[in-house]
This record gives structure tokens, sequence and C-alpha cells, in this order.
């Protein structure tokens, strides 16, 4: 599975994939994290081209902060173009404390495996907010 990574949290996945990694789970369950960069993507990309490139790419979205409001917010988006076989979009809810709380930052491990691993009982369910 590949996560396409909102360029906020490139720093954040860092962490992430380490701890991923340090549990092993990297033997059972291949997991990216791709950043904008490497896939051509400017930083100041809309949410709806966000959202079809990661959608067109089988990538699950990973942000903390994405628009809520406007025509291309990616929640508009989601309303009108997310389908039963859709990825969802995975996001944060408090970033930062993946910086200073372990206990935090695993219980997002934790949520990033499930998804991963159960994948298609979360297609279609637009949003998912981890831990």
């Amino acid at each position: 599975m590949i996560f396409l990574v909102d360029h906020n949290l490139e720093g954040h996945t860092l962490i992430l994939s380490g701890n991923i990694a340090n549990l092993g789970w990297l033997y059972l369950l291949p997991i990216r994290f791709i950043t904008f960069e490497e896939v051509s993507l400017s930083i100041t990309s809309d949410d709806r081209l966000v959202w079809r490139f990661a959608q067109t790419n089988q990538m699950i979205l990973l942000t903390a902060n994405r628009s809520m409001k406007g025509r291309n917010s990616l929640e508009q988006v989601m309303r009108e173009e997310n389908t039963s076989t859709s990825l969802p979009v995975v996001t944060i809810g408090n970033a930062d404390r993946i910086l200073t709380d372990p206990d935090y930052r695993n219980r997002c491990v934790d949520r990033l495996i499930e998804i991963v691993f159960d994948i298609d009982d979360y297609r279609g369910s637009r949003r998912i907010f981890i831990p």
C-alpha cells in the first residue's frame, strides 16, 4: 500500500515508517510513504487534483489539514467523487503529537496497519481520522 503524504507531514512519516519497520510489519505488509515531490505534485495543488491523483494511482492520501470549505476542498471533492471502491483519506487528528507523544504515535501506527490490513473494509468510507 502506498500512502501519498501531504507536504506538511513529510517529517512525521519518517518517524511513523521507522516505527512500522521496527515492529516488523514491512515483512507482512508492503507499505510505502511517497511525497508530493516524488510524484511531481506541487505543494500548492488543489485538493481535487491531489485526491484524483491518489485515487488514480491507488494511493491513500495521508493528511492533517486539507481544506474543508470551497468548491475544490477535500471535503467537497469526496462528497462529489467518492465511490464504493475509492480509497479513504487518512487524517491525523493531531500531527504535532506524532513528534512528541510516543503513545499517540503508536496508536497512529496501529490504525495505519489496521487500515492497510483491512483496506477493502475501508473503501468508500471517504475519510478516516486517526488514531
